[in-house]
């Protein structure tokens, strides 16, 4: 199936064909634009193509395949830094397993056989956590973007503010009066588009934290 860079698309990652077809179909019917994969392998030179969206979707991943296992699969994107919700479908005997996938980051699992609808709400949440990283992920560029903004006294002003020091004390340490002090942290709550000291000091802690 195309692809469409900007809406999400479920990746479903089954060797056998018959549950590929029938999820494939699954997901047409309910309107979720999908693409299916017969191995990992598949999948993975499909992700590291330049064309393929990194950012709007998730994954359905069987545990159990030959050459590169579900588990091999998500460690292989884990190291090359994707972000996309994995979705882990697993027999009764793979669910040690896939709880330790969990761990790694997959988002859920499900249990064969399941009910379509069972799947159908995993993926809906994982499409959901999707929106939120990628919402995440504008506003920390966002905020870097202002950041970069500041002149380099006003970013050594922003770090002292996140410190919680005074206005007083950071005159003292920069060797600045405390109305330039003053100046410059006006300039930083403008520049920051910041409406409060509180969402200033979030908004460099995402960035710490990022």
């Amino acid at each position: 199936m195309q692809q469409h860079p900007h809406s999400a698309i479920v990746h479903i990652i089954d060797d056998d064909a018959a549950v590929l077809d029938s999820l494939s179909l699954l997901l047409e019917t309910v309107g979720i634009k999908n693409a299916v994969y017969t191995d990992a392998e598949q999948f993975l030179n499909a992700y590291q193509n330049e064309q393929f969206d990194k950012n709007n979707g998730c994954i359905v991943l069987d545990v159990r395949m030959p050459i590169i296992s579900g588990i091999e699969c998500q460690q292989k994107l884990n190291d090359l830094g994707s972000t996309l919700p994995i979705i882990f479908i697993t027999g009764y005997a793979d669910v040690p397993m896939a709880v330790e996938a969990m761990k790694k980051g997959a988002i859920e699992f499900i249990q064969k056989p399941f009910r379509e609808q069972a799947l159908l709400d995993a993926i809906q949440r994982a499409l959901q956590f999707n929106e939120i990283q990628l919402k995440t992920l504008h506003d920390i560029e966002e905020i870097a973007h202002r950041i970069a903004s500041l002149s380099e006294r006003e970013k050594q002003v922003l770090d002292k503010i996140v410190e919680g020091k005074a206005n007083k004390v950071i005159a003292a340490e920069l060797h600045l009066s405390q109305r330039t002090v003053e100046i410059h942290r006006a300039n930083v709550m403008e520049k920051m588009h910041a409406d409060s000291l509180a969402h200033l000091i979030k908004m460099a802690l995402q960035i710490e934290q990022n």
